[in-house]
């Protein structure tokens, strides 16, 4: 019985045991097998499984990260051009926490103002390389400021005397107030304005007489009022060239000289109205039943509203989206949904909202207890390009195209230069003679200079996709003599040994001998060159980008990228566009590197350490 629990004991240890016999060297190389003593040796490889691990790192999120972030080839945008890293673009001051008197959010900046009348900006405030809005006038921070409007380039801003003041941007006469205004200042007249707005180079302000006064660069927009409505102005709502008037009367009138999108007025908006607002290129009015009426250039669904369960009551725009306060405190937005200005967070559900600021793509909500509740555009994880696109988006889909192009170049380098070289390799004589002289005149081409002059031949007649796939098989056609000849030198290596020699005597045809029983004991100076290759096939294939005759914007690729950011102003200024492209392409590449040379080093013998 104590025999049959020892043994029981002995077989519980032998399956489950962990203590490990001590084996001499010998021992271990019977136990284990090849396939383990490559895989023991790569993983005692720090520099090998650091080079892995990143590189499967940056290939998830190249191949993962574009599924959620959607790349659209026609986008660009003006307001959002060079904005550095930043994600503090909604980060209100604590000074203007529960006590905010006035928010204008801007392209990417805010100016707020405070129930003490102190004026305080936010986010990415530089204008150009001489003008940052952050700089507020000394004049300004004197003053007691009720309320402040935003356009393009500049700030607006005014006093509680009427006064009003302007910075930022003042070249193309942002700053050149109307002569009653100017006049009223100096004088310490009140012209009791009750409501600022700004817009693209011009700005505007209504009395509570019903003056409209407007001022700013005449040639892009539309700065002029028709007499007959002088005196009747309610509120007025500024597009990107034009603007929108509602009078005293409740009707909707477009007060300019200019035809466009906005004179015809429809017939809804004609009386009854009881707010309006504007987007960049639409115009949103709401009557008395809390109708909403859009009417411009609709190209973002301005015009699709949602269906409401209370009346609205105000109305707010953003560049390419609508903001709505309804009667029972709630909000509702629709349009564009870029930069999730259109996604209100639950918590502002939570909460009854008293007023909303909202302005390009960003809004901010007042709550009953003077909290601020934000959503929209927080900032750039990378910064922004010449053309305000995403770096991160660009980066990641590049990315994608990148390795997709250079995987695929090296699978068709394998595949032609392993059937080649195998087959020079095996049979010899005129065979190998004629092989090896095609892939020394294949080898003798000048690659890029090839690759340049036919992309430039047909480059002009395929499409992107098109000149992609070209890239693919011109880098995999011209790459593989070195690989035929590496597998022609092994197998010139290996015909000779026994197993080839009893596999010929057993009759097997030599086709399996070749690609059966030889290439398998090649088979890891096959993995290294084409973990290499592959890293040879990115740079090439970025090099071609780089030089303008590879794949061209505006599909991303990380060398078409860095060929926007070759320009020492760029270099210099806005260090994130050409910093973070030659970054991730620099590491993956070497991590790329260093798992070849861990895989040659893990399968020679030699170079095994006890």
């Amino acid at each position: 019985m104590e025999k049959k629990n020892k043994n029981k004991s002995s077989l519980f240890s032998r399956l489950f045991g962990n203590r490990k016999k001590e084996m001499s060297f010998l021992e271990e190389e019977q136990v284990q097998s090849p396939g383990r003593i490559v895989l023991r040796n790569f993983l005692h490889n720090p520099l090998g499984m650091t080079g892995l691990i990143v590189f499967l790192v940056i290939f998830a999120f190249v191949m993962i990260a574009p599924r959620y972030i959607k790349l659209d080839l026609s986008y660009q945008d003006n307001t959002q051009v060079n904005v550095p890293p930043t994600m503090s673009l909604m980060e209100l001051p604590k000074e203007l926490q529960g006590h905010v008197a006035d928010i204008a959010p801007g392209t990417t900046f805010s100016v707020g103002v405070s129930d003490t009348g102190k004026v305080y900006t936010w986010g990415y405030t530089r204008i150009t390389d001489t003008i940052d809005l952050s700089q507020i006038p000394e004049e300004v921070q004197q003053a007691r400021i009720v309320k402040t409007a935003t356009g393009y380039d500049h700030v607006v801003a005014l006093d509680e005397n009427g006064g009003i003041y302007v910075w930022g941007n003042e070249r193309l006469g942002q700053a050149r107030l109307p002569q009653e205004i100017k006049s009223a200042m100096r004088k310490g007249e009140n012209l009791k304005i009750k409501q600022i707005e700004a817009g693209y180079q011009f700005s505007a302000a209504v009395t509570e007489d019903g003056q409209l006064f407007l001022w700013g660069n005449s040639n892009m927009a539309d700065v002029n009022l028709r007499r007959e409505y002088e005196g009747q102005v309610e509120k007025v709502a500024l597009t990107t060239y034009s603007y929108i008037a509602l009078l005293k009367d409740g009707s909707v009138v477009y007060g300019g000289l200019q035809k466009n999108a906005f004179s015809d007025v429809p017939q809804e908006v004609a009386s009854g109205i009881v707010d309006i607002s504007s987007t960049g290129s639409t115009v949103a009015a709401i009557d008395k039943e809390g109708k909403i009426t859009v009417w411009g250039n609709v190209s973002y669904g301005e015009d699709e509203i949602p269906a409401m369960d209370s009346k609205p009551v105000k109305i707010y725009g953003g560049l390419n989206h609508y903001t709505a306060l309804l009667e029972n405190g709630d909000v509702v937005t629709w349009g564009s949904d870029v930069h999730n200005v259109s996604s209100i967070p639950a918590s502002v559900h939570q909460e009854k909202i008293t007023q909303i600021f909202s302005g390009f793509y960003q809004n901010y909500a007042l709550t009953e207890s003077g909290e601020i509740e934000t959503w929209g555009l927080k900032g750039y994880l990378l910064g922004t390009d010449d053309l305000g696109r995403d770096l991160l988006n660009r980066i990641a889909n590049g990315g994608r195209v990148t390795m997709t192009v250079g995987a695929i170049a090296v699978v068709i380098s394998l595949a032609i230069g392993i059937i080649l070289g195998g087959i020079a390799g095996y049979f010899g004589g005129w065979i190998d003679m004629f092989v090896m002289r095609v892939a020394e005149v294949v080898g003798g081409l000048p690659f890029l200079p090839f690759a340049m002059i036919l992309s430039a031949i047909i480059g002009t007649r395929i499409s992107v996709e098109q000149r992609m796939y070209l890239i693919m098989v011109v880098l995999g056609v011209l790459s593989w003599p070195a690989t035929c000849r590496l597998i022609r030198a092994q197998i010139l290596s290996q015909r000779e040994q026994e197993f080839v020699v009893a596999a010929k005597a057993m009759g097997v045809k030599e086709g399996a001998i070749v690609f059966r029983h030889i290439l398998p004991n090649v088979l890891s100076m096959i993995l290294v060159t084409a973990t290499l290759d592959f890293a040879t096939c990115m740079l090439t294939e970025s090099t071609l980008s780089y030089l303008g005759f590879g794949i061209t914007p505006p599909t991303p690729t990380w060398g078409n990228m860095l060929t926007s950011a070759n320009n020492s102003v760029v270099i210099q200024q806005f260090w994130w566009r050409w910093v973070f492209p030659a970054a991730i392409f620099g590491i993956c590449t070497i991590c790329i590197n260093l798992v070849g040379d861990a895989l040659r080093s893990a399968f020679d013998p030699k170079s095994a350490e006890r």
